[in-house]
């Protein structure tokens, strides 16, 4: 009886979400993100008169060496051109006072969703790829659990 109360809890919240098109996460091996993985994302858009926001999600842990996290964002349509790149940094804790940032619900992990692109209109209906890479100067990322992308429509308020 409790796993369908959670089951149907966890439909109910979900559907509430009817402005989210797209969100997928890449867990990291090892807790760590290596400098030569670049998870992608393939999005598929339904309508390109449709603005959209388009964020980035992080979850890192408190074995994470810094205060920010540098990475690029690359954009790119169904042929491989390029729409958009992006080196951003944003921090994963209070640089000053080395509190975590973010939000926690399993003791010393915390999540983090970033904007990246707000209002972006694509120039068709269809699919685009997603691709992120850390740039951070050390080649292994300790503390890194996940990367993703979630991508929303702009909903209007009349």
């Amino acid at each position: 009886m409790r796993i369908l109360i959670v089951l149907f809890f966890c439909v109910a919240v979900s559907a509430c979400d009817s402005t989210r098109i797209y969100e997928k996460n890449t867990d990291f091996e090892q807790r760590s993100w290596i400098s030569t993985e670049n998870p992608e994302f393939i999005i598929s858009i339904p309508d390109h008169n449709q603005s959209y926001n388009i964020k980035v999600n992080f979850r890192n842990s408190l074995d994470y060496p810094k205060a920010n996290l540098y990475y690029q964002f690359i954009l790119q349509d169904s042929l491989g051109g390029q729409l958009e790149k992006k080196l951003i940094t944003n921090f994963l804790f209070n640089e000053k006072s080395g509190e975590p940032l973010g939000s926690s619900g399993l003791g010393d992990i915390f999540d983090h969703q970033f904007p990246v692109l707000e209002n972006y209109k694509f120039n068709y209906a269809g699919d685009y790829k997603i691709q992120l890479s850390q740039f951070m100067r050390m080649d292994t990322l300790s503390g890194m659990l996940s990367a993703g992308v979630r991508v929303e429509r702009v909903v209007e308020n009349d």
